[in-house]
């Protein structure tokens, strides 16, 4: 593989927010986490651990994760953001306008935008989802391990043409997701990835993000 593979694959990667029902096969699913394991963490600690859902099992959790929602308060295993100023500020809301459009959504529909926003506890429709915890006393460093599985998670579906979109919503309901999966207090539950084929003709999958420049981001120094 070239950068210029590499560019190309990391282009195709979008976060998908609407999915077919077609289950994806077990094989390749085991194929996508042995490659994303091969990402490098904090000693070689490895802290990542997944749990997997698959067809009835899948919807099953769809169903009660919205009942929570709808019932429970928001409590995640690790602090959300404070809040986004400036650049960070601008770019979170260029992406959520851009969803908005796409979707038909007017600006100031607060109605029409809840609605969009629960599509995330409805897993955008994905017939699986991967939860990922990291132990707690890793702390912040088996957090920035498991964010590398995440991404490389993301590149090995898209290379099997698989979809994917990493959500922080889902785990903003931590101590219901700890009591569901039966996931131990010692883990701190990082995100999800709702994971299928892409549904190409939805308008949700019709609009991409941008990305800062290099010498946005970098301090040369030479």
């Amino acid at each position: 593989m070239t950068l210029t593979d590499l560019e190309a694959l990391m282009k195709q990667r979008h976060s998908c927010r609407a999915f077919l029902p077609d289950l994806v096969p077990q094989s390749q699913i085991s194929d996508i986490i042995t490659t994303a394991r091969r990402v490098p963490s904090w000693c070689n600690a490895q802290p990542w651990q997944v749990t997997v859902t698959s067809g009835a099992e899948t919807e099953s959790f769809r169903a009660a994760l919205q009942a929570e929602v709808s019932s429970g308060a928001p409590k995640p295993d690790l602090p959300f953001p404070e809040k986004y100023t400036g650049i960070y500020q601008d770019r979170r809301r260029t992406c959520g306008f851009a969803l908005y459009d796409a979707v038909g959504i007017e600006k100031g529909d607060r109605v029409g935008s809840g609605k969009q926003m629960m599509q995330n506890f409805a897993l955008f429709g994905a017939p699986h989802c991967a939860i990922i915890t990291s132990p707690k006393e890793l702390g912040a460093y088996g957090a920035m391990d498991s964010g590398g599985f995440v991404t490389a998670f993301t590149l090995a579906a898209q290379a099997l043409n698989v979809a994917s979109i990493p959500q922080a919503a889902v785990a903003s309901y931590g101590p219901f997701l700890h009591r569901y999966f039966e996931i131990p207090d010692d883990r701190l539950i990082l995100c999800a990835i709702s994971f299928g084929y892409a549904d190409t003709t939805h308008p949700a999958n019709g609009f991409r993000t941008d990305r800062a420049t290099v010498d946005d981001i970098v301090d040369w120094r030479g």
